[in-house]
């Protein structure tokens, strides 16, 4: 799937088949549904879910979270808007 792809599926209510947790929670959020995508990587604890968890707390407005999740999984929060942090992430795990 290509970046285009992924983000044209948004245009459906129909998540795209066999998406990984990342790029799951990161569909959901596109679509709008922070809490969604939260319940996607909420309770896993593995580096790549610890990032996205991070963009979603930062977007949420909560930086001291975001901050603790950028440390979980060793990155330090980008000084990049959210829209193209999200753009970076589903790229990175496309």
């Amino acid at each position: 799937m290509t970046f285009i792809e992924f983000k044209d599926s948004l245009k459906s209510d129909q998540l795209p088949r066999d998406l990984p947790v990342p790029l799951t929670a990161l569909w959901y959020d596109g679509k709008g549904n922070w809490d969604m995508a939260h319940h996607e990587v909420d309770h896993l604890d593995d580096p790549t879910s610890a990032l996205i968890h991070a963009y979603l707390h930062r977007k949420e407005g909560d930086v001291w979270n975001a901050d603790y999740w950028y440390r979980s999984a060793k990155e330090i929060r980008p000084q990049i808007s959210l829209e193209e942090e999200w753009q970076q992430l589903v790229m990175r795990f496309l």
